[in-house]
């Protein structure tokens, strides 16, 4: 199958900013079930400079920079992807862990590395909640299988344009959340059960979905043996072929498409539109 993505990004100002150093986070990520055939990317205004980079946690990202002032900033990706089959449930968790456990206990050769997957937000309530799942699991797969389809059926999975993750608490008492704060609440779960997880911003491509869930976000939680294994809270299903990582962090704030400010006291107006079709 062969998808072909477009993505626009747009920000409007009241009045001329000067743009600071931009970070573009739109390079998709190398995974073995896809190939990228072609590609393009446009900025608008034309920067002084676009150089490709790579952070700390390995995302190739553009930097770029620019001279004068500008009323807008516009990000145009367009590129042609070639998808194979991948079976998202391959894997073999080695050494098999304990079940059901208080605290999951990672091998001591990658304990140090996982150590900042594995911090995060307390919040009461989350421990019921994930010991009544793991009464009704029968090993770690079910349990992760279960919490999945539990946040698909439970919480109101909403497309939300404003900018940042909810409050963990609002998320969990409400119900209700983009997709970004569904998968910020389940890496909260799983890490408070020490189970380590990072946050993935990407494309998702789902046919039979509305419109407007192409850019998604999703979790990954490292198991041993099997390494990092796709979850989506939003859909209660495990990532396959179709989802395509731009960035992926242990924070979400890393993990945007597009990081970067500007000078002057204007107000900032984004505007997004993703379409995916098979070519």
């Amino acid at each position: 199958m062969k998808l072909r993505i477009r993505h626009s990004t747009r920000y409007t100002y009241d009045q001329k900013v000067q743009l600071n150093i931009h970070e573009f986070y739109l390079i998709p990520l190398q995974r073995f079930y896809f190939k990228v055939l072609n590609s393009n990317w446009t900025v608008f205004p034309t920067p002084l400079g676009f150089h490709e980079r790579i952070n700390f946690e390995n995302n190739p990202y553009f930097q770029a920079w620019f001279t004068g002032e500008s009323d807008f900033l516009e990000i145009k990706s367009d590129f042609e992807i070639e998808v194979g089959e991948f079976n998202p449930y391959g894997f073999i968790i080695q050494p098999q862990p304990v079940f059901p456990f208080e605290t999951f206990s990672y091998p001591e050769e990658v304990r140090d590395y996982l150590r900042i997957y594995i911090e995060g937000e307390k919040l009461p309530g989350l421990d019921e909640f994930l010991k009544s799942m793991m009464k009704e699991s029968d090993g770690l797969v079910g349990f992760l299988v279960l919490l999945l389809a539990k946040i698909h059926s439970n919480w109101e999975h909403i497309i939300r344009h404003e900018e940042g993750i909810m409050p963990l608490g609002e998320v969990f008492e409400s119900k209700i959340g983009s997709c970004r704060d569904l998968s910020w609440m389940l890496m909260s779960m799983l890490r408070s059960i020490g189970l380590a997880c990072r946050f993935v911003s990407g494309y998702a491509f789902n046919p039979e979905l509305d419109a407007g869930h192409e850019l998604h976000a999703w979790v990954e939680v490292f198991l041993p043996g099997a390494s990092w294994i796709g979850l989506d809270p939003s859909l209660g299903l495990l990532a396959d072929s179709r989802y395509i990582p731009l960035a992926i962090s242990y924070d979400p704030k890393f993990a945007s498409p597009v990081v970067g400010n500007y000078g002057g006291a204007s107000q900032s107006h984004l505007t997004t539109d993703v379409v995916i079709k098979v070519v």
